[in-house]
Formats: C-alpha cells, sequence, structure tokens
C-alpha cells in the first residue's frame, strides 16, 4: 500500500521503457531504404497466398510477387513498397489490398583493416562507427585512433571519406580502420 501512494507514477515508467525502444526502432525503419541482400515479411490482409513470411530481395533489389511479376524494392522504405504492390494488387486483383512490409533482416555493412574480427555484419538501427568497431571485437593494438574511413553503399566514386567514433554507418557500407605507426 505504502509503495503505490510513493511511486504512483511507476507503472507509466515502466510502459515508457518498453514502447520508446519500439518508437525509435518504428522510427529507424519508416527512413531505411530497402536493398540487395535485405529479408522482408509481405502481409497482405485476408490473402494468405499473396503474403510471404521471409522473402530476401534478389541482387538486382527485387522481388518475385504473384501477379505483378518483379517487383522493384531497391531504393524505396518499407512503407512506399507497401503503396506499390498495393497499388499493383488494386482493382484487377483486389478491391482495397492492404499491405504490410516488415524487415526481418537487414543486409551487412562490413569492417575491415585493424579490428579483431573484420568481416561481414548485419545492420542494426542506429549503427555508428563505434558500435560497429564493438561488434569486430573490438580494435587491434596496431589500429589508429582516428585514422578511420568509410566507403557508402551507392556512392559511385568509391572514395573513402574519413569518419569519427559516433558517425553513422549505413547497409552496405564498407568501414575501414587504418593502421597507427605511433
Amino acid at each position: 500500500m505504502m509503495t503505490r501512494r510513493l511511486y504512483p507514477w511507476l507503472p507509466l515508467l515502466l510502459l515508457l521503457g518498453i514502447l520508446l525502444p519500439s518508437l525509435a526502432q518504428a522510427q529507424a525503419d519508416s527512413n531505411y531504404r530497402l536493398g540487395a541482400g535485405d529479408v522482408i515479411s509481405v502481409k497482405v490482409f485476408g490473402e494468405e497466398s499473396l503474403s510471404f513470411d521471409e522473402v530476401r530481395l534478389t541482387d538486382a533489389g527485387t522481388l518475385p510477387f504473384p501477379f505483378l511479376g518483379e517487383v522493384r524494392a531497391s531504393g524505396l522504405t518499407p512503407a512506399q513498397l507497401e503503396r506499390e504492390i498495393a497499388r499493383g494488387l488494386r482493382g484487377d486483383y483486389l478491391v482495397n489490398p492492404r499491405v504490410t512490409i516488415n524487415v526481418i533482416n537487414y543486409r551487412h555493412f562490413y569492417v575491415n583493416g585493424e579490428v579483431n574480427t573484420p568481416g561481414g555484419y548485419p545492420y542494426q538501427p542506429g549503427l555508428t562507427v563505434r558500435k560497429a568497431i564493438a561488434l569486430a571485437g573490438g580494435k587491434t593494438e596496431r589500429a589508429s585512433r582516428n585514422k578511420m574511413t568509410i566507403i557508402q553503399e551507392g556512392d559511385l566514386s568509391k572514395e573513402p571519406r574519413r569518419v569519427t567514433l559516433d558517425s553513422a554507418v549505413n547497409p552496405g557500407d564498407i568501414l575501414t580502420i587504418e593502421e597507427s605507426f605511433f
């Protein structure tokens, strides 16, 4: 009884602790651009034959879809892809299709150079250089503290640009941690 009077806001704090991470994830997903290698789920309400629990986007960034053929998904947000599929199904196939797209597995980003476990890792929303280095097992003894570069996916010049520990890492990016000579 005493706890109830002293902490009437405790249930609200617990609820916020559960909801805020979900809202942050939803915001990150709403800005996320799909690309080759992403695994998504496609749900068409009331149409099991048009729904998929998991489908990997092809190397061309497309997905095969009944009645519509190859649907281009690369460069679209999940919401844009929802609208594209719904538009294609509307009329001839369904009166008012409701489509939901969720990202199941994000495509990889890559870390090389002076890290303990170089390689490809699944992207996570909110990823920074600092977090990417941690996923790669941390820096080696020979790693530079500030010589870090990234080549962004889709950058046609493929020119590495300098980054800091707090710079964003996106899917398909290649992060390189240089060696220090001192």
